[in-house]
């Protein structure tokens, strides 16, 4: 891609042939990692992994992400179109449930071009922070099967401060009825893996379970009633918010309590999840695994 880039909503207009924009990636693709993944829920890892391609870079800021390493720093291996062509057949070999793309929206219109001229065996899964933008999302109707969105605020301020985006809710819910119209209700084969459809994930931070359920609120009058969620209890602090006066501490078990009774009470389908899951052991490692040709020589890119 050459030319100003605006795959995203910050619409920064960088040329990234020629320099990073505000996601820090470059145009062409940069990946940190391509492996079966057993990290997603269980209908898309099921008992092979789904198969994860964890692109570099992020269009959002969010301070206390624990990727900072591939969303902040970049860490990665630029690599071309044929190269990761490939990569998506080796996932298919390795017997991967699904080809799960990770954190894609910045390569939303190479993605686009490349998935509908090479259709691909397994179901295609759109794994994003779900700070879309509507008519991007349009041109991938049909070449992706599950969306697998974020839904992170509902308040301005908190999107504000804590992922520089004010607009997220605004652009989020818009980006989440595009998905639902494109998917519909969720479908799921005989081993219960989902096929179709939109699953929509929610970690609760400290200080903002009202913020959470009221996202939940909005889900439960908005989307359709096939949609599937996942409520998350990983949060966990990263150095990068050590000390942080909101930030700085572990979610508690009232706060998950209130945002999992609202579900339940509203009859969101889907996962809860367990505080214990909270730590850094479902945080992969970003060491370039899958990326290269097995022939290649060890990459000598700094960060790898």
């Amino acid at each position: 891609m050459t030319g100003p880039c605006f795959d995203c909503p910050r619409a920064c207009g960088a040329d990234r042939s020629r320099a990073a924009g505000l996601c820090g990636a470059p145009a062409a693709p940069r990946v940190a990692r391509a492996a079966l993944h057993f990290g997603e829920e269980p209908c898309l890892s099921g008992t092979r992994g789904a198969g994860a391609v964890f692109f570099s870079g992020c269009s959002l800021r969010c301070i206390y992400c624990q990727n900072a390493v591939i969303s902040r720093e970049c860490r990665g291996k630029t690599i071309d179109e044929v190269r990761l062509l490939e990569i998506f057949k080796e996932l298919a070999a390795a017997g991967a449930h699904n080809l799960d793309l990770v954190t894609p929206t910045h390569y939303t219109s190479l993605l686009t071009r490349l998935l509908h001229d090479n259709p691909q065996p397994l179901p295609v899964v759109w794994n994003s922070s779900g700070y879309e933008l509507v008519p991007k999302l349009r041109g991938l109707e049909g070449a992706v099967d599950v969306y697998l969105p974020d839904l992170k605020y509902f308040d301005a301020r908190a999107a504000g401060l804590y992922s520089g985006s004010p607009d997220y809710f605004p652009v989020a819910s818009a980006a989440l009825l595009e998905m639902a119209r494109q998917t519909g209700d969720c479908v799921f084969d005989g081993e219960g893996l989902l096929r179709r459809g939109l699953l929509v994930r929610h970690l609760v931070l400290p200080g903002l379970s009202k913020d959470s359920v009221a996202l939940l609120e909005w889900c439960a009058a908005n989307l359709p009633a096939g949609t599937r969620y996942s409520i998350m209890a990983q949060y966990t602090p990263t150095p990068a918010v050590a000390g942080h006066p909101a930030l700085g501490r572990r979610l508690t078990a009232f706060e998950y309590d209130r945002v999992a009774g609202a579900a339940v009470r509203l009859g969101l389908k889907g996962y809860l999840q367990d505080r214990e899951a909270a730590g850094t052991g479902h945080i992969p490692a970003f060491d370039g695994t899958g990326v290269l040709p097995a022939k290649s020589a060890p990459s000598q890119e700094p960060g790898f």
